[in-house]
This record gives structure tokens, C-alpha cells and sequence, in this order.
């Protein structure tokens, strides 16, 4: 199983980013998917989850209505569009592979991935 993050990068707050995963080594529609993210200092923080027909997704309160995740099943990508971006977004951001098709109500929980990709920084500053 291989996970790849890209798209992050520097930005200033009020902006917006576009990070994808690209996976390799399973069938991608058969999982759930989710986007975590790491500041230092921090615990790792759930931020989203979609279900391996797309059609069901999951927000963390902090960016939910900024955040949007998509998945292209045939391209074997997962995205996640980030619009009016803000300092307390500054991460590195990590794409992970879920345990079953739907995301449960567990999702943002760290045991609910089966696993993970090197993360890709996202840094909001003025």
C-alpha cells in the first residue's frame, strides 16, 4: 500500500490549496478515506473523511464549510480542496486508508486508518 500526499505548500490566510493523494497497491473503492493533520506541538487531528463511493463525507468542525474532500476512485486520487485558509491550519497533512467502505463515527480516530502517507506541509502566514 502506498499513499502519496502533494499540494501543499505557502500560503497566505484567506487563500486556498488543493492537496491529492494518489494511492497505489488496493482497490481504492473499496475504503473509506480520510485527511488528517499535525501542527507541532499538537496531537494528530481527524479533519476529514469520505466514504469508497464518495457519496458520504465527514467534517472536523474547524473546516467544515472551508474543507471539501473528493475522491476520483478510477484515477485513484483523494483531494482535498482548502478555501479561506488560516494560520491555525498550518500542518503537515496526511491521506490515510480506512478499515471497511463507510466512515464511522469514529472516523477522526487515528485506530480507524489501516494506513498512512508521508504528509505534505501546509504552511498560512502573512
Amino acid at each position: 500500500v502506498q499513499l502519496q500526499a502533494s499540494g501543499g505548500g505557502l500560503v497566505q490566510p484567506g487563500d486556498s490549496l488543493k492537496l491529492s493523494c494518489e494511492s497505489s497497491g488496493f482497490t481504492l473503492e473499496h475504503y473509506y478515506m480520510g485527511w488528517s493533520r499535525q501542527a507541532p506541538g499538537k496531537e494528530r487531528e481527524g479533519v476529514s473523511c469520505i466514504s469508497s463511493t464518495g457519496i458520504t463525507t465527514s467534517y472536523a468542525s474547524s473546516v467544515r464549510g472551508r474543507f471539501t474532500i473528493s475522491r476520483d476512485n478510477h484515477k485513484n486520487t483523494v483531494s482535498l480542496q482548502m478555501n479561506s485558509l488560516k494560520p491555525n491550519d498550518t500542518a503537515t497533512y496526511y491521506c490515510a486508508r480506512g478499515i471497511s467502505r463507510l466512515c464511522g463515527d469514529r472516523w477522526f480516530q487515528a485506530p480507524e486508518y489501516a494506513d498512512w502517507g508521508k504528509g505534505t506541509q501546509v504552511t498560512v502566514s502573512s
